[in-house]
């Protein structure tokens, strides 16, 4: 499965990591979750709304800098993403 977004002048290709076969979710697993992370997936939500995109984050409580006092799960939420810590929630599939 490939989706496509576009960057300002730019046209890219996003490959989820599970997407999940007839449906729009896609589940993304993350350790790091970095700017330019967070700044690719607003896009691609923005410009993809039909798609699902969930997290699994392998610690949803880091903060997403040194200076922040925002989590993985705080921008999530800010965000409208689903996410979980380690495993995939079994309500979710």
């Amino acid at each position: 499965m490939k989706i496509v977004y576009f960057q300002p002048e730019i046209k890219k290709t996003y490959t989820p990591d599970f997407p999940i076969q007839n449906t729009q979710l896609v589940i993304e697993t993350k350790g790091a979750f970095n700017s330019a992370d967070r700044k690719k997936m607003k896009t691609i939500k923005a410009q993809n709304p039909n798609l699902d995109i969930r997290f699994i984050f392998s610690n949803s409580r880091a903060r997403i800098s040194k200076k922040s006092k925002t989590t993985y799960g705080m921008w999530c939420e800010r965000y409208g993403y689903k996410y979980a810590d380690k495993h995939v929630p079994k309500d979710w599939l």
